[in-house]
């Protein structure tokens, strides 16, 4: 842990490694490099009938970076319905770092002033690196997906990694692809310009999905 820095955090996520911990009880991490990986296609990316009508509802307040520190935590507890996690002490005091340097973001979904999902991820230059997602109440999660997707499709990012695939998130759009393919892509969005916050903090739902439908 030592040896790992903030700053060599950022420059590996250039390069395309991310760091994992065994549990979240276990000192130190390790770098992965996955020989397969995980994205968001941004300009393919649809929403479901029915997340678009829940979207229409309104049935969250979805907010960015008011929280950062409880969404990580609620991404790394039991209580969101996991059984084990990879965030460690170092992961959090790692990523909260990011976050005061404005590297690290979270996107917030709130019912009745209760924080009920969210995700959080690292954003260098024009790509976003999520890292997990947690939700105590139905559609939260896929909620706070699709606005951080508007957010970026708004900012002029090209890249959504979402790391490793997994049912879930397949069933959300992602899809994998080789790290050759995740190379190229990284490339090219490490040499491009965005804004993470082109959009309004709290935008309408009909903007999110306006911008979530355009195509590039």
């Amino acid at each position: 842990m030592d040896a790992i820095t903030p700053d060599i955090l950022l420059k590996a996520y250039m390069c395309g490694l991310f760091p994992m911990a065994e549990d979240k009880d276990s000192d130190g991490v390790f770098w992965v490099d996955p020989e397969y990986r995980g994205i968001f296609p941004l300009e393919d990316f649809h929403v479901s009938k029915s997340l678009k009508k829940k979207i229409k509802q309104e049935p969250f307040r979805v907010t960015v970076n008011q929280d950062f520190g409880r969404v990580l935590d609620m991404c790394a507890s039991d209580k969101a319905g996991r059984d084990e996690t990879w965030i460690n002490e170092d992961i959090r005091y790692l990523y909260n770092i990011l976050h005061e340097k404005g590297f690290a973001h979270s996107v917030e979904c709130w019912n009745m002033g209760r924080l009920v999902g969210g995700l959080y991820g690292v954003c260098i230059n024009a790509g976003f690196f999520g890292e997990s997602m947690f939700h105590t109440e139905r559609d939260a999660s896929k909620i706070a997906l699709a606005y951080l997707i508007a957010r970026l499709k708004k900012g002029g990012f090209s890249l959504l990694d979402s790391q490793f695939i997994t049912p879930h998130l397949a069933s959300l759009g992602a899809i994998e692809i080789s790290r050759a393919d995740y190379q190229k892509r990284l490339n090219q969005a490490m040499h491009k310009e965005a804004d993470f916050f082109a959009l309004h903090s709290e935008p309408a739902p009909e903007t999110v999905l306006q911008l979530i439908a355009q195509t590039s």
